[in-house]
């Protein structure tokens, strides 16, 4: 069997490959002698990141494993995600992507620049795998960062990660796609070390434009590619127009919702406020926090109300105080579903005031003004309600609305609590308190394996509001009794096969599957399906020694191995 033409991959140079896979892939002699076991390769990880001192040079580490033996980094990600997810994404990603350009060392992930028009298709060629996902960004809003221009390439690469680690995408399945259309952020186009075009943004029609030849682009190199959009300023018209056409969703969007109503849905129960007395409070008016509000109306109107009375359970505050019809401003357009119109002329300009004419139930943040959730806001949360729902969800941690353990002191201990970013647990009164985390990575990765799992030519709302249900049922008993709102994520591989199961059969109900293996399957049959499919980073040693020695045989078969060192 000749090797000669085969060159190594990123996968080949791995230690835990046995002697025949090392010639094989050409890397007999390039790797020290010793075969390890896997259990080794991760201590000496752990050990070497345990040097590092600040995050961002743990995640410069984590991100050079990755592009040196990916299925190491994989097995180091799945089996201690709740320590290296914080490293890989959010809160590390938001240093890393300010950081991009000067910390830039190789590639990673695919550039499309506007002065690109015209050429994308022939560019995406470049790309040498077949991709089934990819995670698409113009870098014009990340986190609560603002305009980092292609700087947000961290969070393809970031998200898509914990698409691969969480949910078993295969890794050269995975696309991290950059839009560069210019940047608004002078500092950058002023810095000599920034890697993206120096221009401004460009305009909405321009970007329509680009936009419209990417996705016929990748749909035309990739049929069914699921297309997920992050950290646009504005991300509603891309998924307005596309939604129906091609197979997208916006995590902002739509995976903040479904993640946020999984943690009310149990949070409401705990709370024991029936859906018709409950009143939500959001800080944040933008895009996530429509998105999220829209999501819990669904919820509500599933419980028995209607859709009007659903949305007059919400009030939203925005950086001019209580949006409502008469304000005076012209309203954004996402904006004027949860406009109040029963303020009877009175303006309430600050969250304060909101908070104090309303007397909420639930105090949503997803405004990035880190403390703004106050001791004195918090207490009288605590005296209003027996169980009052909390959810400060703006990252990274330092735009938090409040603290965990502010969250806890001034409720008395009777906070239930979902952040976006994680805390540390607490002891209250001699007991060990949990936070609960609504991070999307609960539901983003199940989304996309089931979307493809199922082969779904659109991604329905009603597929992302089964990604939601679905979460708020995977609790253990045991989470349960101890008022989690959210799994251990630990769990988390197990956690996105329900979720994905979930996104499925919705999927088949909306009729918009086409994947014809799992017709009739029961949960049970499916369960096994959707595993059998799961990229698992620990067994890839084992399949690639069965393939070598496989190909060993056959070729022996058929007369002999000469031009093998085998």
């Amino acid at each position: 069997m000749s090797t000669s033409h085969r060159t190594p991959e990123t996968g080949d140079y791995d230690t835990s490959h046995s002697v025949a896979v090392r010639t094989f892939h050409r890397t007999r002699g390039l790797l020290p002698p010793a075969v390890e076991d896997q259990e080794i390769q991760l201590q000496r990880c752990l050990k070497q990141l345990s040097q590092k001192e600040k995050s961002i040079d743990k995640y410069l580490y984590l991100s050079g494993l990755r592009n040196t033996n990916v299925h190491l980094f994989y097995r180091l990600v799945t089996k201690h995600i709740k320590d290296i997810a914080p490293l890989i994404y959010t809160p590390t990603v938001g240093d890393a992507c300010l950081q991009w350009s000067h910390n830039y060392v190789q590639p990673e992930g695919l550039y499309l620049s506007y002065a690109d028009k015209g050429h994308v298709a022939s560019i995406l060629h470049n790309w040498p795998q077949h991709v089934e996902i990819t995670v698409v960004t113009d870098g014009s809003r990340i986190l609560g960062l603002g305009d980092l221009g292609i700087n947000g390439m961290g969070i393809p690469v970031g998200k898509l990660a914990l698409y691969i680690g969480c949910a078993g995408i295969r890794p050269e399945a995975t696309l991290p796609l950059m839009l560069d259309l210019g940047t608004g952020n002078k500092e950058l186009r002023d810095d000599p070390l920034y890697m993206g075009s120096r221009r401004e943004k460009v305009s909405a029609q321009e970007e329509q434009e680009f936009m419209d030849e990417v996705m016929i682009a990748l749909n035309e190199k990739w049929p069914g590619i699921v297309v997920q959009f992050e950290d646009f300023k504005n991300p509603f018209p891309a998924l307005e127009r596309y939604q129906q056409k091609y197979t997208c969703f916006n995590d902002d969007i739509q995976g903040t919702g479904a993640v946020v109503l999984a943690g009310i849905i149990n949070a409401v129960k705990k709370s024991g406020v029936p859906v018709k007395a409950q009143r939500a409070v959001f800080m944040g008016a933008g895009s996530a926090g429509v998105g999220v509000a829209k999501q819990i109306v669904q919820f509500f109107m599933q419980e028995g109300l209607t859709e009007r009375q659903a949305r007059e359970c919400f009030w939203l505050v925005d950086t001019k105080g209580l949006v409502t019809n008469d304000r005076g401003d012209r309203l954004a357009e996402h904006k004027i579903y949860f406009s109040r119109n029963d303020n009877v002329g009175k303006q309430y300009k600050d969250l304060a005031e909101v908070v104090e004419y309303v007397k909420p139930t639930i105090l949503m943040g997803l405004s990035t003004i880190g403390g703004i959730f106050t001791p004195e806001l918090l207490t009288k949360m605590g005296d209003w309600n027996k169980r009052p729902i909390i959810f400060p969800l703006s990252n990274p941690s330092a735009n938090s609305e409040c603290t965990f353990e502010e969250a806890i002191k001034y409720t008395n201990g009777t906070a239930l609590f979902a952040s976006g970013s994680p805390f540390q647990p607490l002891v209250y009164n001699g007991n060990l308190l949990q936070p609960g985390q609504g991070n999307n990575m609960y539901v983003f990765p199940g989304i996309g394996l089931g979307t493809i799992l199922s082969k779904a030519t659109v991604v329905t709302q009603s597929m992302i509001y089964a990604s939601a249900n679905a979460l708020s049922t995977a609790l253990s008993p045991s989470e349960i009794a101890q008022d989690w709102l959210y799994p251990e994520i630990a769990r988390i591989r197990d956690v996105s096969v329900i979720v994905a199961m979930g996104v499925i059969r919705a999927a088949e109900e909306a009729g918009v599957d086409r994947e014809t293996r799992i017709k009739g399957m029961n949960d049970e049959e499916l369960e096994k399906w959707v595993r059998s499919k799961m990229y698992d980073p620990h067994e890839e040693t084992q399949r690639v020694e069965d393939e070598v020695h496989r190909l060993i045989e056959d070729v022996a078969g058929k007369g002999g191995i000469r031009g093998s060192h085998l």
